[in-house]
């Protein structure tokens, strides 16, 4: 049980900062300039929905970052509910093979396992897979194993063709690359937390 409330806490601190960006933004845009919405206008925008899209997208950006430090922050818990103060958290590794970024950073480290821990990745962007085999061999170079956990995989054709590879990379360096139903199964079975189930308790109590 404390594991499961350690994470209730978490989720009600993150809801109680998401309401407070949110609310700030929104107060914010109050006094915004509006100029912009005789384009809108022009394609068809109501003043309204303008500003009703304008308030959804602030919100939306504000939600994508705050939901994935929360799963991000309480797979870690879980590591640490296993493993105590041998599971460390951001830990710093020199780039051994350029000199941008002179650091990576690794979210989660036990032992030789290191953990990259994404809540989802929808990036498109082919430097991405450059930046991320760099990494997995700074990696590999410290003597460490590289893993990556992805809770949920992205919707786009050219996103997941940039999953499929980086999955191909994990597994060129034998490290262990899991998505979707794969990455909550794994971290159930190496931390003996639920995660998923406590997560969904969550929602269900939310949405009464």
């Amino acid at each position: 049980m404390e594991i499961e409330q350690k994470i209730i806490d978490l989720a009600n601190s993150y809801s109680a900062k998401l309401d407070q960006q949110v609310l700030k933004r929104i107060k914010e845009m109050k006094n915004d300039n509006k100029s912009h919405y005789l384009i809108y206008r022009a394609l068809r925008i109501t003043m309204e929905e303008g500003e009703a899209i304008d308030i959804y997208q602030n919100k939306g950006r504000f939600l994508y970052k705050y939901a994935g430090s929360f799963l991000e922050e309480a797979t870690m818990l879980c590591f640490e509910h296993k493993y105590g103060e041998r599971a460390e958290k951001n830990v710093r590794i020199p780039n051994t093979i350029g000199e941008r970024p002179k650091t990576f950073e690794i979210d989660c480290l036990v032992g030789q396992d290191a953990y990259e821990i994404k809540w989802r990745d929808a990036t498109t962007d082919g430097d991405h897979i450059m930046k991320e085999h760099t990494r997995m061999q700074a990696i590999k170079d410290k003597g460490y194993t590289p893993h990556r956990l992805m809770f949920y995989y992205p919707n786009r054709r050219q996103a997941i063709r940039i999953q499929q590879t980086l999955k191909t990379l994990y597994n060129g360096v034998d490290g262990q690359y899991f998505h979707g139903d794969a990455a909550w199964d794994f971290v159930y079975k190496e931390t003996g937390v639920d995660l998923k189930g406590i997560i969904s308790k969550i929602a269900e109590e939310n949405s009464r």
